[in-house]
């Protein structure tokens, strides 16, 4: 290598500035040193690491021949870091094309692994995802852990789990990272047990592993079984917990209401100097707030230095929940000062908040400047939030028009709603209007009719809505009738007949439980009965 090439790639391996490394590119050019494949390379990757993917493929495209193998990894590798990532399947697609021709451009290991990693990345890809996968095994890097890795979590992410399996076994060697995906494939995909038994027999498990296990526990709202996963991981003691566990473990004290077990982990993060990320304070300020010690939340909020959308959000939906409505506005006006945009969930939250606190006027001057101020276009959550404003105060008559005026069809909830606030305020007329709508949409609309003409003492029509809901028991659009059941201090929701319930087999057995005793105390009250 000469001085100046030898120089210049010492430079390059200093990792200069975006800046400095195009002065350097410069010198490559006047030098005419554009084949040195070492500092052709060098300033692909330095491009790409500065987000100057633009540069880099015009180096790539530049270089005087056919690039070898090594040039086009480093460029598909570029491409699949970013939003352009489809752009290294074209490359990849080429390099194929081209290396049928000559061998310097023949696809390797390497190629393959950021190939089918932008595969990942698009779910509609995976006829070509499958093809890179039988051209894996033609040139035999199906033995290579890097790209057995890379086809596990690719048909993780196209849900193909029982793909995932097949690769999984039929690899000569595995690492975490094998493990991990394919727990994390089965987690994701509702299949605990699976994911429990993969784990178990995990030989080893690094933050990550854990983290996986633990988020799909929540993610099935499995919490207590998140909790129990996230103490033996402590008990263990191999590794430290990241903040993907922490986000996951309060969450689950969230949902239980844990307030206890929440206090813990905070005092935990602290002692152990755990930097407060936005993601671990939002999440605290909600385990807090959903506990309901907002005052805790507050205090969370208050010690946070740099404060984004994520954290005010997540105060602002605690103040609104507990019914504090006026200092959720303060908040979103100091917000609104600190130049911080709100998002769809921000302006839920508030609005909720004027809902739950009687602000209408408020709440009305917000929703109507969405568009023009912040540039979101409300949604059906968003009207659901306005014309249940409307409604508690009331004003059933604007409430009706801002349904008529929706761009956008109502569901079922925003009639049922509308329906409650009729019942509520003794409006039979309104009912009647908005009732032809909601039996064309909601059949569980009828029986909110039914309580209403019930609470007006009208029971002539109460016997006319049974009547006529009875006549159309069949109609596929009724709603059935759901009931609610608490297993490991959570609440489901469930339907007659249920079948798609992630954890109906759970719920059928506390039912046969709860049916078992109601069965023993009917039997020993009649005992008791005949016996005194």
């Amino acid at each position: 290598m000469s001085q100046p090439k030898v120089r210049l790639y010492e430079l390059l391996k200093q990792r200069p500035s975006l800046k400095q490394t195009k002065k350097i590119h410069a010198q490559v050019i006047f030098r005419s040193l554009v084949k040195s494949n070492n500092l052709t390379g060098s300033l692909i990757r330095l491009y790409s690491d500065h987000g100057e993917l633009k540069s880099a493929r015009k180096v790539f495209s530049r270089y005087p021949s056919l690039p070898p193998t090594f040039l086009w990894n480093l460029i598909i590798q570029a491409y699949s870091k970013t939003a352009r990532n489809k752009e290294s399947l074209h490359l990849f697609k080429e390099m194929h094309l081209l290396g049928g021709c000559h061998s310097l451009a023949v696809p390797d290991d390497y190629t393959f692994t950021f190939t089918i990693t932008a595969c990942s990345h698009h779910r509609t890809l995976l006829g070509f995802a499958q093809n890179c996968h039988t051209m894996v095994i033609k040139l035999g890097y199906d033995s290579d852990v890097c790209v057995g890795n890379a086809l596990v979590n690719m048909y993780v992410v196209y849900s193909r789990t029982e793909s995932a399996q097949k690769v999984f076994d039929e690899m000569s060697r595995r690492d975490t990272v094998t493990w991990t995906s394919l727990v994390k494939g089965y987690a994701t995909g509702g299949k605990i047990p699976q994911a429990e038994e993969l784990f178990a027999k995990m030989p080893e498990r690094n933050e990550v592993s854990w983290a996986v296990m633990i988020a799909g526990y929540v993610g099935h709202k499995m919490y207590n079984h998140a909790l129990r996963c996230f103490n033996e991981m402590l008990i263990n003691g191999d590794v430290e917990p990241n903040e993907a566990i922490y986000v996951s473990v309060l969450s689950a004290c969230a949902h239980l209401g844990q307030l206890n077990q929440g206090k813990w982990i905070h005092f935990y993060i602290d002692k152990n100097g755990v930097p407060k990320t936005s993601n671990i304070a939002t999440a605290l300020i909600d385990m807090y707030a959903k506990c309901g010690k907002i005052d805790y939340a507050k205090q969370v909020f208050n010690g946070i230095n740099k404060r984004d959308l994520l954290t005010w959000t997540s105060l602002i939906s605690g103040l609104s929940m507990h019914g504090l409505g006026k200092d959720a506005l303060q908040m979103f006006t100091e917000m609104l000062a600190e130049n911080i945009k709100p998002d769809n969930i921000t302006l839920v939250s508030v609005l909720n908040a004027c809902s739950h606190s009687g602000k209408v006027k408020e709440g009305i001057l917000i929703f109507n400047n969405m568009e023009r101020l912040w540039g979101i276009s409300p949604k059906l959550e968003h009207f659901g939030c306005l014309i249940d404003l409307l409604s508690r105060a009331g004003e059933l008559e604007d409430a009706f028009k801002a349904v008529k005026k929706m761009g956008m069809e109502p569901d079922g909830v925003i009639y049922r709603a509308l329906l409650s606030a009729c019942r509520l305020h003794g409006n039979a007329g309104l009912a009647e209007r908005i009732i032809e709508h909601v039996t064309r949409r909601d059949g569980g609309g009828h029986v909110l009719l039914s309580n209403l003409y019930a609470s007006l003492g009208q029971w002539d029509n109460v016997r006319k809505i049974r009547e006529s809901k009875s006549d159309k028991e069949g109609d596929s659009t009724s709603t059935p009738g759901c009931s609610y059941i608490e297993i490991d201090g959570v609440v489901h929701e469930f339907l007659v007949a249920d079948k798609l319930h992630p954890r109906i087999t759970e719920i059928n057995l506390k039912l046969n439980e709860v049916m078992r005793r109601i069965s023993l105390e009917i039997d020993v009250g009649d005992h008791l009965l005949f016996h005194t």
